[in-house]
């Protein structure tokens, strides 16, 4: 089992977190509900806060729920940690070893906050430190870098919204999701081509805005830690205020472009770059903004917006792959990374 094979479980580890761990998120849902809380504190490292960044858009269009994504130091170095009485803390880890994080839980606890701990790992540090557990059930993940452990903390955090909302057309509208990854599968053998492009690149940028703003970091982050090239997450919007001025010939530029209510943004912007004649890689659906690219990357099933990202990730997570491998890099391996990273 390695990264490849990582990323091609993921329908399945989706289609199974949907369909047995509903009543697990409606419990704690009804529980949230009950204590009438307005705020959510959420705490994350890595591909985990990514998630949580995700969760940010969709919980605050959605549920009307402002998250605060924690500065954990604040609890694990500074000892001067925020009052959190009367907020959800919701701790999100694939490994739930991270002290810090778990560190923020607890001090959530202690203040009598309900607290939830989102982890692959039902038996760790922090979910022994929360109150309730959403489990992923993704099995055991062995490649360094995240994949099926991201898009489950998306599934997860897109149901425990739904059900808060207790909207049914939302919940419905999740199970749509694993067939549309798997979907996104079959863009392998044209990424693994485009990839060969991209062997000698050391820099890049990776644009998405509203719920793919989390997207861009989370390609990013992939690329960094896989293929070692400097690539900068950024939104549509931030992007204009500056790091344009990055844009010329030939500079490469991943683009997440789904149908929805930022799209037209997204799209004015990549016209943009391109009159820059800059190296368009673009992940979308719709014509006119795949026309644009040097590289285009159509999404063969269309989600609503918010459920956009688990399809639109996966391009950039193969992408990272067999750019990796054509750099002559190991997927599994990279350098001086380990599966847990234990920060204080």
């Amino acid at each position: 089992m390695g990264l490849k094979d990582e990323i091609l479980e993921q329908p399945a580890v989706l289609r199974h977190l949907i369909d047995t761990q509903e009543p697990v998120v409606r419990a704690v849902a009804d529980e949230i509900k009950a204590q009438s809380i307005d705020t959510v504190f959420l705490t994350a490292r890595g591909t985990s806060d990514n998630a949580g960044l995700y969760a940010k858009y969709l919980w605050g269009a959605h549920n009307g729920l402002p998250i605060a994504l924690a500065a954990p130091s604040l609890f694990s170095i500074y000892n001067t940690p925020p009052r959190l009485a009367d907020a959800l803390v919701l701790g999100v880890s694939q490994s739930g070893q991270t002290p810090d994080i778990v560190a923020v839980v607890e001090a959530g606890r202690r203040d009598g906050a309900v607290t939830v701990a989102v982890t692959n790992a039902p038996d760790s540090p922090l979910a022994q430190a929360a109150e309730h557990v959403l489990p992923l059930g993704a099995g055991e993940e062995r490649a360094v870098a995240a994949t099926k452990t991201y898009t489950g903390q998306l599934a997860a955090l897109a149901l425990l919204a739904a059900h808060l909302a207790q909207d049914e057309e939302r919940l419905s509208a999740l199970h749509r999701v694993p067939q549309a990854v798997e979907a996104a599968l079959s863009l392998d053998d044209a990424i693994a081509r485009a990839a060969q492009r991209y062997a000698h690149v050391t820099q890049c940028v990776v644009l998405g805005r509203g719920y793919n703003y989390a997207t861009a970091y989370e390609i990013a982050l992939k690329l960094k830690e896989l293929t070692y090239v400097v690539a900068e997450p950024y939104s549509s919007a931030d992007f204009r205020h500056g790091p344009v001025a990055l844009v010329e010939r030939g500079f490469p530029v991943v683009v997440v472009a789904p149908r929805g209510a930022v799209y037209d943004d997204v799209l004015a912007l990549t016209h943009k770059l391109a009159d820059r004649d800059a190296e368009l890689m673009v992940i979308s659906g719709q014509d006119e903004a795949l026309d644009l690219a040097r590289v285009p990357l159509r999404l063969p099933v269309g989600l609503p917006e918010w459920l956009s990202p688990f399809a639109c990730v996966v391009p950039g997570q193969l992408l990272a792959l067999h750019a990796t491998l054509a750099k002559g890099y190991d997927p599994d391996h990279p350098r001086g990374l380990t599966k847990v990273t234990k920060t204080r």
